[in-house]
């Protein structure tokens, strides 16, 4: 029982309010005993450290340098490089002095004091840090695929705000909690706060990690040509809340990031081939010897225009025809080449069958009238006659 009660009771405080100025003096005096007989040590720790600094502010220069030359690492080395430069003074002192301290045999008092100030410094340090690695891989992510000047950016004012609330949140509730505050109560407000502004703002933060994700996924950037439900147009802007898409037909169309995701998106830009389909009939007098050679006429007259012949077939019996499918691709996304090419190939076809005397067939109906006997009326076949 002891054991558990023990494991459940408030972390006691590093510094008792209550008396402070008495703690203070105690520091000051163990501080001085403690200089004057280990005075050898603590001259080395201080050169110890002192080198330690100097370490510490040259790694600081590297990252400007790489901040100042982003050939030197490529983008994720300006990224890095950032997060070293925001490395401040107070932590490298901080460091130091927890490196060295245990040498120099400093006394409970101090050794306490120096780990409870390098833990608030590592804390907001590491805070620092992930804020600028995070920001920095957004910011990256938006330039290296040509989001520059967009709304999207204009966002990035409030993505720093959010990331920097939360990390700096999670470092002061680290930071009470090493100074013995019972943190309890302050973590479950943020929470209930939290969840508050989600609700209220929830469809905004779906936009707005629907805009990051169309970043890091990437189905598509600024002047892509895609296609969704029966809208099929360029992407013109990617915003915080919309993505703005020029409709082929003129008109401007704008679309929430979220309800967009949430759809079948076909992104014509990256195809490598446009494919076209014809379906020609043939009427049914056509010769079977002739019928024969008709898919290879028609791979010949599409290859001769430099496409490539996906197939070349007979298809079906149709109602008035025997239909012949013939595919070909394209290669490139431009519908105005592909476009060109399927109009020259459609009068090749024609001129070549009009030369082989090769009908193409058209709906067609014959009409026959009867007598109230059932025999035919004139005109008729003589065959017909017969046989009736």
């Amino acid at each position: 029982m002891s054991n558990n009660s023990a494991a459940t009771a408030a972390k006691e405080p590093i510094f008792d309010a209550a008396n402070v100025p008495d703690q203070i003096d105690s520091l000051v005096n163990v501080s001085t005993v403690w200089v004057q007989t280990h005075w050898l040590q603590v001259l080395i720790a201080f050169g110890i450290g002192a080198v330690i600094v100097i370490a510490l502010h040259a790694a600081r220069g590297l990252g400007n340098r790489l901040c100042a030359r982003p050939g030197l690492a490529g983008g994720w080395g300006v990224i890095i490089g950032r997060a070293v430069v925001r490395t401040n003074n107070f932590f490298i002192i901080m460091l130091a002095a927890q490196l060295v301290v245990g040498y120099a045999g400093a006394p409970s008092e101090v050794a306490s004091t120096v780990g409870f100030l390098f833990t608030v410094a590592a804390v907001f340090q590491a805070a620092i840090w992930a804020r600028e690695l995070i920001l920095g891989a957004i910011e990256h992510r938006t330039q290296s695929e040509h989001y520059s000047g967009e709304a999207l950016l204009s966002a990035m004012g409030l993505i720093r705000l959010l990331v920097t609330f939360a990390l700096f949140a999670i470092a002061l509730v680290v930071v009470l909690d090493n100074l013995g505050v019972n943190v309890t109560g302050l973590v479950a407000g943020l929470g209930v706060g939290g969840i508050a502004i989600g609700l209220a703002a929830q469809g905004i933060f779906a936009d707005l990690f629907a805009a990051l994700a169309i970043i890091f996924d990437r189905p598509f950037r600024r002047g892509d040509k895609i296609s969704y439900d029966t809208t099929s147009g360029v992407i013109e802007s990617i915003g915080l809340k919309s993505t703005r898409i020029r409709a082929f037909t003129g008109e401007l169309r704008i679309i929430s990031n979220r309800q967009l995701l949430d759809k079948e998106i076909q992104n014509t830009t990256v195809r490598d081939h446009v494919r076209i389909n014809f379906t020609i009939g043939v009427t049914y007098e056509t010769a079977p010897d002739t019928l024969e050679r008709v898919p290879s006429i028609l791979r010949e007259l599409a290859e001769g225009e430099g496409v490539t012949v996906a197939r070349s077939s007979f298809e079906t019996f149709g109602a008035s025809s025997l239909d012949f499918v013939l595919q070909f691709d394209v290669p490139g996304d431009d519908w105005g080449t592909a476009h060109t090419k399927r109009d020259a190939i459609m009068i090749a076809i024609i001129r070549r069958f009009a030369a082989d005397r090769i009908g193409i067939a058209y709906p067609t109906q014959t009409t026959y009238t009867a007598a109230p006997d059932g025999t035919l009326v004139m005109p008729y076949a003589p065959s017909l006659t017969k046989q009736a």
